[in-house]
């Protein structure tokens, strides 16, 4: 059962929700949640690659590609070979914030919370996000890059070389406990499957604009509007 607040904004029946100050962390993803685009399209339509790239994107994020590693080496593998001067065009012509996300982010800061950036993504772009919003920890993909171009394959890095929805949640986990703070007192935000894993190990979690299957398990699913909406449901 649902229950719907004002147009656009549902809450699935439940305890009612703590207020702000339980929270201590916040989890979000990157691409098509706080930003308006998914970076590795972006790349791909720039360098004549869209629609291949594309069509494994959609596949994955609705679900349908399961094995989110694989999926990524897959589109990967179709950027071999692309200059890396392609990532800047991307960042500066194609990347913007969505509704919301800094007033959001901003709300959280000042309630005193930590702020993680989690992404399947690309370093490349979570290191301008995290500063922009000022993102306590990060964890992306570092894009492997040689003689000026993307080799098509990331670079491994301490924790592994693909974040996906379980790295996701290890890192939600992570961040819990330097901080010092027990997982329910988290919140965890994102739109696709690779998601999932970390908004069911968070205390609440949050679809925005998400695929039908996160925004079917998420508590709260920002359908319309921008990602601020959450605070109209937390009471100080």
């Amino acid at each position: 059962m649902t229950s719907s607040a004002p147009e656009g904004l549902v809450l699935r029946d439940g305890p009612a929700l703590p207020p702000l100050s339980h929270f201590r962390l916040a989890a979000f993803d990157m691409d098509s949640t706080l930003i308006s685009i998914e970076c590795i399209d972006e790349i791909a339509a720039l360098a004549g690659k869209g629609d291949e790239v594309a069509a494994i994107t959609e596949a994955a994020m609705r679900g349908e590609i399961t094995d989110f590693k694989d999926s990524l080496r897959r589109r990967l593998a179709l950027l071999a070979g692309v200059p890396a001067s392609v990532l800047d065009r991307v960042l500066a012509e194609r990347l913007t914030f969505n509704p919301g996300a800094r007033e959001l982010c901003a709300a959280f800061k000042a309630a005193g919370m930590k702020l993680v950036l989690v992404s399947g993504g690309f370093t490349f772009f979570t290191r301008y996000v995290a500063a922009e919003l000022g993102m306590d920890f990060v964890r992306s993909n570092e894009l492997e890059i040689a003689d000026g171009a993307l080799t098509g394959r990331v670079v491994m890095q301490d924790w592994g070389d693909i974040c996906d929805g379980e790295q996701k949640r290890l890192m939600l986990l992570a961040c819990c406990a330097e901080v010092g703070c027990r997982p329910d007192q988290a919140i965890a935000v994102g739109d696709g499957a690779n998601d999932l894993p970390m908004m069911g190990a968070a205390g609440l979690s949050v679809a925005y604009h998400a695929k039908p299957k996160v925004r079917e398990q998420a508590r709260v699913a920002i359908n319309e509007g921008g990602l601020d909406r959450l605070l109209s449901l937390l009471r100080p």
